[in-house]
């Protein structure tokens, strides 16, 4: 027997209220690293056998289970959901390892992209100078994103549009740089500490002076947010890349 619409309607908000669920809440969590939401799902040890097995936790697996509950009876329903996939960072090498290697490489051009655009923008408008802060904002604003509370990727894809929009020959030597490590160590961290520190030297070689000091800021922010990679590759447990 189901209970009426009105009483489970009523259940709910008494649930949310008890919750202290409202759009001021939900506001406040997102500033401050959603710290304050109390529990709610249950974590019980897993059984032998289920009528269900639904993979992922989102709305609509979520949405599946209640069908299946509602219209079929069935109750004996698991769904399993995954924190996150390898260092849950959103770079193209995480995304890699969800085995999507379409997802991985339209991430790579679309962070890369994202840094020549912003390059190339301010060069139009407003000459070199403004090109070089262009860059530097674009790999602050990929590292440090207000879309995931300041945590977002690593910078190396950013990293290297931006120097391919600054300078063409001296980006596709830093893509090269990258792209030697990777191939001969199968190291992505350490394929991209070598790009963004051979940058300075790049940027000597090919006569752009100028831009030293960038790519030396630049390459600290890219060596700061890969500072537990360069723990583990002094410890030797850096995992190469394709593997989770």
């Amino acid at each position: 027997m189901h209970a009426p619409r009105s009483v489970v309607s009523v259940a709910l908000r008494q649930r949310g209220q008890d919750m202290g669920y409202s759009g001021f809440r939900v506001i406040k969590e997102g500033l401050f690293g959603q710290k304050g939401w109390k529990p709610v799902w249950r974590d019980p040890a897993p059984k032998a056998e289920y009528d269900a097995i639904i993979i992922g936790g989102g709305g609509h697996g979520l949405s599946t289970a209640y069908y299946l509950a509602k219209n079929h009876g069935l109750t004996n329903i698991a769904v399993l959901e995954k924190g996150h996939i390898g260092s849950g960072n959103i770079g193209a090498t995480n995304v890699l390892r969800t085995g999507n290697k379409t997802a991985a490489a339209l991430t790579v051009v679309l962070d890369a992209g994202k840094g020549t655009a912003a390059v190339l923008l301010a060069s139009a408008m407003s000459g070199e100078d403004a090109a070089q802060l262009a860059g530097l904002a674009a790999l602050i604003g990929h590292c440090f994103t207000i879309f995931l509370k300041f945590k977002g990727g690593k910078g190396t894809a950013t990293f290297l549009g931006v120097m391919l929009g600054l300078s063409f020959p001296l980006g596709l030597a830093c893509c090269a740089s990258w792209l030697a490590t990777a191939y001969f160590l199968r190291i992505s961290s350490l394929s991209a500490l070598v790009a963004a520190a051979s940058s300075l030297l790049w940027a000597l070689i090919f006569g752009q002076a100028q831009m030293v000091g960038l790519c030396a800021v630049l390459a600290l922010l890219v060596f700061e947010r890969h500072r537990a990679n360069i723990f583990r590759l002094k410890a030797g447990t850096e995992p190469k890349i394709g593997q989770k």
